[in-house]
């Protein structure tokens, strides 16, 4: 039975390489997600092992969003025993101006700007001159070498620097630096200390202090005996050991990964299962071609167990051939994810790709696993047929019940229907999780009832598409809808991809309608100063503004960050009137925000408990209390969120260190030239750089253009299971055409011509096609609906449905169907009538 197998496989070459390719798609794309991930996550680790080299404890302040630890605290730590060494740092984030004036593009890294620590006072020397001078005076900076080659800058190069809280400085570059680990598009600059701490800090903080230990190995104490004695004598501070820092940033990059990894791994397990169901449909075939074959085998006294086995033995092969080549292509596909993401400019760090142990497991144990497994119903259901019956040439076109799993699937699906509705009906992570669990359980359904569900829509389908073609597209209709099974596997996985793509699709088109509603309905600005997130607009553009001749008015969103009863709480602070610049629907009370007044969303004064007139304690980072007034309650608006203080409540809460703004809005005053006036305005705000003048249209461009990034980078990833399908397609019509080889060759001995057989092979898979596309897209606008309304709380409010991207992708469904039939066709076109039909 092993050789019969074998031989088996050797014989069917074409149907072997469909097969193994089907099983290297799936493995590659599982072991490419463990490779890209695994490599990110060693050199983000590479990166923070460097963290306080040198240094044995570092004290920072209990809260990560504070200020800093007072400088003062300095002279208690110097003055502990076993203290040697004490370093301060301050730093922030920059941006870096080329010689032309422009900002330095640095993708999604960071640029940060911090102090110089000469040699004779660093705890760690991480960094190694490869030209020029460290600053020797406030003006003078010096640039990492990834840096330098980004922005184009060189020694002795003069050029600005934007600090967003205290506007453009001009520096000479003094020096370029190399670090151990260069990160993607960071820039790093460093300033003479005094200067970079009137930049960065308020003078009397610093972000952290490392220390350095007084030989503790000599005096048998560790890094954990300083940790206590510094924590002795500052209670209020936060006191780690330098292994524990390090531990705390790789831990905070692994969470942060984490999403990357199970995202990734998500799309790896989408491109296996429709893998899998390719398989599976092979194998069923497989055995349906060789029923008489097997029947034959069980005459001659083969048990069920030895033709059962023979199956899955070549599905062992399959497996074991596609899982090695799939793992190699693993590191390949790896190679082209990480460029493809490099084309968006994400700053992703560099370095050599991680191939670990586990990586290699996974893939095998996957790989054969699935093949495995996708091959033993069918192999069991081949042991089961009666070897008389099977020798039988009707037996071939007798198939199953299908009543029983159609039942099933319809019980299943009206479960999954359910808990999407029930879902759709809440907001936040369990109503989506809800929805996710009844998406699964619709698709098990469909998966379940697909066969059942193909005969009514391909005969539909068809009874209207193969018209025009006569005897031919009749035929094609009749051999689409005869083998349901088959048709419904084939189509599933041009389903399921299609159905991922939608459901992206609403989602996207539902974001992009959302801005597109805030705008147009909550702002009335002529314009709208925006800047990049992580920096947001710098502090003074809004004040020059108000200088421009022909403005009108002008206000300013703060971002706002305190704690309220001891728990973090996130709003804005508006500086100015909001008349005329964006619409706050104030329900109660007083629209003006002086003094100590908040004004909180109905949706807020309902789960918090505050109406007007209450007073809330508001605990900003550097530990000041201030209570404030409610004064009025406002409609839910994505716009402001939750609550806004006045601008006095503000600069109260928020260091000014801190400080920056959200947007500015920016309104005419009557008869003012617009034109003109955006001339005026980019003049005012040019020393801001970052600074993007923008009218509303435009600003609902900008947000469209990030959304359609990542969207693209999703489409990126997705586009490998359609490729799956489509191979799926073709590999399925191609094992159709052997399988039917004797009825090709009756129909060309009675007379069918060959342009005749390949136009009924394609319209069979523009059929097929089409029904996994119907479906699909069908169950992706469900989803996407259900997804959409657990998300109406952030701001996803208006449901679209991208109907122009639904009728393209329901074209480019019927096309691929045609394309994919190619090769099947030609196939069968070229069957000869003779041999074909002498064929035992």
């Amino acid at each position: 039975m092993r050789k019969v197998s074998l031989r088996n496989l050797a014989a069917h070459k074409v149907r072997l390489a469909l097969t193994v390719l089907s099983v290297v798609l799936g493995t590659a794309f599982v072991a490419g997600s463990f490779v890209f991930t695994d490599t990110l996550q060693r050199t983000f680790s590479s990166i923070f092992s460097d963290t306080a080299q040198g240094a044995d404890v570092r004290v920072s302040a209990e809260d990560a969003r504070s200020i800093g630890v007072p400088t003062s605290d300095a002279a208690v730590i110097s003055a502990l025993p076993d203290v040697a060494a004490v370093v301060p740092y301050v730093g922030g984030q920059i941006v870096v101006l080329d010689e032309s004036g422009a900002a330095v593009q640095t993708g999604g890294a960071p640029t940060i700007g911090e102090s110089y620590i000469p040699a004779d006072r660093r705890l760690g020397d991480d960094s190694v001159f490869v030209a020029g001078t460290a600053p020797s005076a406030p003006g003078e900076v010096v640039i990492n070498e990834g840096g330098a080659s980004r922005s184009g800058l060189g020694v002795g190069d003069k050029t600005q620097v934007l600090v967003p809280s205290k506007g453009t400085i001009d520096v000479t570059v003094t020096g370029i630096f190399d670090t151990a680990v260069e990160s993607g598009g960071y820039i790093g600059i460093q300033f003479f200390e005094s200067q970079a701490n009137e930049l960065f800090s308020d003078g009397s903080h610093v972000q952290y202090y490392d220390v350095a230990g007084k030989d503790l190995a000599g005096s048998g104490k560790s890094q954990s005996d300083l940790r206590d004695e510094i924590a002795a004598a500052l209670p209020d501070a936060k006191v780690q050991t330098a292994d524990e820092v390090r531990e705390e940033a790789q831990a905070e990059i692994e969470q942060a990964l984490s999403f990357v990894n199970y995202f990734l791994l998500a799309f790896g397990a989408i491109a296996l299962l429709v893998g899998t169901f390719i398989i599976y449909n092979t194998f069923s075939m497989i055995v349906a071609q060789r029923v008489r074959e097997l029947a034959l085998l069980r005459a001659i006294g083969a048990s069920r167990g030895q033709v059962s086995r023979s199956v899955v033995l070549e599905a062992l092969v399959v497996g074991v051939i596609g899982s090695a080549i799939g793992f190699a292509g693993g590191v390949g596909l790896a190679y082209g994810l990480r460029a493809l993401l490099n084309a968006f400019d994400l700053g992703l760090p560099g370095g050599t790709l991680a191939l670990e142990p586990r990586t290699v497991i996974v893939s095998f144990v996957v790989g054969i696993v699935v093949t495995v497994l996708s091959a033993y119903a069918p192999a069991r259901r081949a042991a089961k047929i009666p070897p008389i019956a099977a020798m039988r040439e009707e037996f071939a076109s007798a198939g199953d019940s299908l009543r029983t799993r159609t039942l099933v699937g319809v019980g299943i699906g009206a479960l999954g229907a359910a808990a999407v509705v029930v879902g759709a009906q809440s907001t936040g992570g369990a109503a989506a999780a809800t929805v996710g669990a009844g998406a699964v359980a619709v698709i098990v359904a469909v998966a379940l009832a697909a066969p059942s569900l193909s005969r009514p829509i391909v005969g539909a389908l068809g009874s209207i598409l193969t018209r025009p073609f006569g005897a031919i597209g009749r035929l094609a209709r009749t051999n689409s809808v005869r083998n349901p099974r088959r048709t419904a596997a084939t189509a599933f996985a041009l389903m399921l991809g299609l159905m991922l793509v939608s459901v992206i699709g609403v989602l996207g088109s539902t974001a992009k309608a959302s801005v597109d509603a805030l705008v147009d309905n909550g702002i009335e600005a002529d314009y709208i100063f925006s800047g990049p997130p992580a920096i947001g607009v710098p502090t003074g553009a809004g004040e020059a503004a108000r200088s421009v001749a022909g403005v009108d008015r002008v206000a300013i969103l703060h971002p706002v960050s305190v704690d309220i009863d001891d728990e973090p709480a996130f709003g804005v602070a508006l500086e100015g009137s909001p008349d005329g610049l964006f619409d706050s629907v104030v329900v109660s009370g007083s629209p003006d925000l002086t003094g100590d007044s908040m004004a909180v969303s109905q949706s807020a004064s309902a789960s918090e408990g505050w109406n007007l007139g209450s007073v809330v304690d508001m605990t900003s980072v550097d530990g000041q209390q201030v209570p404030v007034t409610v004064t009025a309650i406002y409609e839910d608006s994505p716009l402001v969120g939750d609550w806004m203080i006045s601008n006095e409540v503000y600069q109260a809460v928020t260091p000014s260190i801190v400080r920056s703004d959200i947007v500015v809005l920016v309104g005419a005053a009557p008869g003012t030239d617009l034109d003109t006036l955006r001339t005026d305005l980019e003049t005012a705000t040019k020393p801001f750089v970052v600074v993007q003048v923008q009218d509303r249209e435009e600003f609902k461009g900008a947000q469209s253009q990030q959304i359609d990034t990542l969207l693209a980078v999703l489409y990126g990833l997705l586009a490998l299971a359609v490729v799956i399908a489509i191979l799926g397609i073709i590999n399925t019509l191609a094992l159709s055409v052997v399988e039917r080889r004797r009825e090709i060759g009756m129909l060309r001995a009675v007379g069918m011509q060959r342009p005749q057989v390949r136009r009924t092979i394609y319209l069979e898979s523009l059929l097929i096609a089409l029904f996994g596309a119907i479906v699909g897209l069908a169950l992706g606008i469900a989803f996407g609906w259900g997804f959409v309304r657990t998300l109406r709380d952030e701001g996803l409010s208006t449901l679209t449905i991208p109907w122009g991207q639904m009728s393209a992708m329901l074209v480019g469904s019927a096309v691929v169907g045609v394309l994919a039939a190619l090769w099947p066709a030609v196939r069968a076109a070229r069957t000869a009538p003779l041999e074909a039909i002498s064929e035992a």
